[in-house]
């Protein structure tokens, strides 16, 4: 291939030619289509089997209802903040202990971190709930500690070893300590690379949240299971579905917009931007040089 015909490509990728082009608009045409159609079945079914009727959606317009709802997001996002603090704070101990010089400490913390990541959460919540006899509240948020902790404890072990180590050994021959190395040089330089990860582990954290019906915690989706289930407005379960999941998935894209909005100003702060070198100015010669 001659450097001509590399100007607007890639190693792995061609500019397409006519005959490609037109093939793509046909497959992008054809799977609008599909998917058009798709849509216009669901919505087909969700009127054939009356799920547009007033009767399934005038719950919603009760204060009751209303009130119901919002108090169980409310806990909801009660127990995802408990959650996110203390999983950020067990896996931030974890990692300190995975990257410590003392082998027990390294070891004691490797078996935490790998028996933790393979429990279930679902089984650790019921374990804390049932056999430790632990209020709802103190369970959802002891699993979802436990188990996004031990994961967020990878992720930023991982991430203090992906700094180069350069970074490390200038920062040593300084006279610094480790803790001083790692809470002041390399953590900081980490967080770009870990952020994007630790945002999807909250995410994740906020989604578990909802296992907390199983154990009578009255969450968003307990109080709507408690609305879908009521013979008297006809079991709108189809309804609190559609309510109840775009807030879900609202709460979870905020979350990734707050991911975003930190990372472009951390890329704007002076404190982790590149400083820049003035040019080289002529000196005073040695006299040897003279």
């Amino acid at each position: 291939m001659t450097a001509h015909s590399t100007t607007g490509a890639t190693v792995l990728y061609d500019i397409p030619g006519p005959q490609t082009r037109k093939r793509h608009l046909v497959y992008g045409i054809v799977s609008t289509i599909l998917i058009l159609a798709l849509v216009g079945w669901v919505i087909y079914l969700l009127f054939d089997t009356d799920q547009f009727t007033s009767a399934k959606w005038t719950p919603f317009e009760y204060k009751g209802i209303q009130e119901l709802l919002l108090r169980g997001l409310g806990n909801t996002l009660k127990a995802f903040a408990y959650a996110a603090v203390l999983s950020l704070a067990l896996g931030a101990v974890l990692a300190v202990g995975r990257l410590s010089d003392h082998r027990p400490v390294r070891w004691l913390a490797t078996i935490l971190v790998e028996f933790f990541r393979a429990m279930p959460v679902l089984v650790m919540i019921f374990f804390i709930f049932v056999a430790l006899k632990v209020q709802p509240l103190p369970a959802l948020v002891a699993g979802l500690t436990l188990y996004n902790g031990s994961v967020l404890a990878e992720v930023f072990r991982t991430g203090i070893n992906s700094v180069e180590r350069g970074q490390g050994e200038a920062a040593f021959a300084l006279g610094m300590r480790k803790t001083q190395v790692t809470t002041f040089v390399l953590a900081p330089q980490a967080v770009r690379a870990m952020l994007p990860t630790i945002i999807s582990q909250l995410v994740v954290a906020l989604k578990d949240t909802s296992l907390g019906y199983l154990i009578t915690y009255e969450e968003f989706l307990h109080a709507g299971k408690l609305i879908a289930s009521n013979l008297d407005y006809d079991l709108p379960f189809i309804p609190v579905v559609m309510v109840i999941s775009p807030i879900y998935i609202g709460m979870c894209m905020l979350l990734s917009w707050f991911a975003t909005w930190v990372a472009k100003r951390q890329r704007r702060n002076p404190k982790t931007e590149a400083t820049g070198v003035g040019p080289a100015q002529p000196g005073t010669l040695m006299p040897e040089a003279r």
